[in-house]
């Protein structure tokens, strides 16, 4: 299968740039930029895109083009600071400009009688700037095929090597055509679009049986689409080798651990081992505030769990060996996982940085590479039920992360009414449609919708009886991949019914508040 490698310099849109690429069903994969070449080059790629990043070209210890970029005479396409390495490696000359340019820019194509399959559209249009740089001399045998106000050489292109480069972010929504543009690169490539749900499907599965072989494997499924679709992934490759386990922590929604147990032995027909560990949980975390530590806690807890279950089901003699998780993209890069070093870290996900340093399994992560939308094509391409595949994400450390301060069983009990109701509501005005927010069919609807109970009270009036209680925020998202996301503009009066539902029917809350924070430079969940 064709594929394309992504140098990641830094940037902060990186990962669009992959998902781009995938969604022109091109397999890619991103590497830090001082990867070593082997890596790279085992992939065999049909072209190289450089990403943005934050250095200068002539910062001490700035990243350079690696040797074996240009040494492979496959399409190159440099993208802000990969624009600026790529001329500063030719021959051209980059320098500091005299006036930055983020935002939008008008971006203006240069109508040249240039042979090559790579191509701007032939008018002006309004592209997403974010440099302090700029290339001000050509390298040579590159010709300048766009300009912008602020930057003469806005693109150049040398058709006869198949390099080519742009100022501006050509992955982010706000540049027009950017799609197109890149399309058009990967075009130039040759590269077959040949990554589609059922290739990603039969990799995946390959990989898995090649890796596993013969052993026993245990999976930690929660019900949600990521460890759903893991499971049934590892299912698939491995059959009766895995065992499932479902951990109830205490902290998952209204009714939630009979629905799971129940779906999993219904749709997955795999074997299914269901455990109450809420106490456990509970004391490990009782008198924690700190939101790290909260996930570090979850995450070992989770797999001391996992050790014991294992050890039971299979027998000392045949414990299992590997431990399937549902780790997807967004969760590494969030954790500054080792695939993108340059990111900083957000918080710890507890299947990623939140696992002891004694782990006793190896792990499987048959999704660590794909993104939420992804995820779902794969779980629709293996015949999981539209329920299951289309369900509202919800973290691995359930409603701990959503009850901010201390956690009791109280405090649960009073996020859980809370949130039931924000799901009926949803629910009842046709609000609640993971499809419909990230591109699937229907109507509008919400990626992600939640309450958060915080640990702040306030003054309220209830009869002739003042009180003083807790407050909830309540969070609602549309996104089509988890990296970026706005707030939901849900409809007042469905806001009004949640609210006086709320403060009417659960007991400790007396205030109702909407976040209308996007991500960035709030993160979906509150913790």
């Amino acid at each position: 299968m064709d594929s394309i490698a992504i140098l990641d310099f830094g940037s902060q849109y990186s990962q669009l740039i992959a998902r781009r690429v995938r969604e022109a069903n091109i397999y890619c994969q991103l590497f830090p930029h001082d990867a070593p070449a082997e890596e790279v080059l085992a992939l065999n790629p049909a072209g190289y895109i450089l990403s943005g990043g934050p250095s200068s070209v002539y910062d001490p210890g700035a990243p350079g083009l690696p040797a074996y970029v240009l040494e492979a005479c496959r399409p190159v396409l440099g993208i802000c600071y990969g624009m600026h390495i790529l001329a500063h490696a030719l021959g051209g000359y980059v320098a500091p400009s005299d006036q930055r340019e983020y935002g939008r820019a008008e971006v203006r194509p240069a109508h040249l009688a240039v042979a090559s399959h790579f191509q701007l559209p032939t008018s002006a249009f309004h592209a997403w700037m974010s440099h302090g740089d700029k290339v001000e001399r050509l390298p040579p045998g590159f010709s300048a095929i766009a300009s912008s106000d602020n930057c003469a050489i806005a693109a150049m292109a040398d058709p006869a090597r198949r390099l080519y480069a742009l100022q501006f972010h050509p992955e982010v929504n706000h540049t027009e055509h950017g799609r197109d543009i890149l399309r058009s690169f990967l075009a130039a490539t040759g590269a077959s679009p040949e990554w589609t749900p059922g290739s990603m499907v039969d990799e995946v599965v390959a990989r898995v049986r090649a890796r596993v072989g013969p052993a026993p494997v245990v999976a930690a499924v929660s019900g949600g689409v990521d460890s759903s679709v893991a499971a049934a992934l590892v299912h698939r490759a491995v059959g009766d080798q895995l065992t499932c386990v479902f951990v109830d922590t205490g902290m998952l929604r209204a009714g939630e651990p009979e629905v799971v147990v129940a779906a999993f032995r219904r749709m997955l027909g795999a074997r299914l081992v269901a455990v109450n560990a809420a106490e456990e949980f509970l004391d490990a975390l009782a008198g924690v505030t700190d939101p790290e530590q909260k996930r570090k806690i979850i995450g070992e807890k989770f797999i001391r769990v996992f050790e014991r279950e294992a050890r039971r089901v299979a027998g000392a003699a045949r414990a299992a060996r590997f431990l399937v998780q549902g780790t997807i993209y967004p969760d590494v890069v969030e954790s500054q996982g080792p695939e993108r070093q340059a990111a900083a870290k957000i918080k710890t996900h507890h299947n990623v940085g939140g696992l002891p340093a004694d782990l006793g399994f190896e792990l499987v992560e048959p999704l660590r590479f794909l993104f939420k939308d992804e995820v779902r094509a794969v779980g629709t391409a293996l015949g999981l039920p539209e329920a299951m595949v289309w369900r509202q994400p919800f973290p691995g450390p359930g409603l701990a992360v959503r009850c901010l301060g201390e956690l009791t069983w109280e405090r649960l009990e009073t996020l859980r009414a809370a949130d039931k109701i924000v799901t009926d509501e949803l629910g009842a005005a046709g609000l609640l449609s993971a499809a419909a927010a990230t591109g699937g069919a229907g109507q509008a609807g919400t990626a992600q919708a939640f309450a958060v109970l915080l640990p702040v009270r306030s003054v309220g009036v209830m009869g002739d009886y003042r009180t003083y209680q807790e407050v909830c925020a309540l969070r609602a998202v549309t996104t089509d991949d988890f990296m970026t996301a706005d707030w939901a503009r849900l409809p007042y009066d469905v806001l009004a019914r949640i609210s006086s539902r709320i403060v009417n029917e659960v007991k400790g809350i007396n205030r109702v508040v909407y976040d209308i924070s996007s991500k960035p430079p709030a993160t979906i969940e509150w913790e």
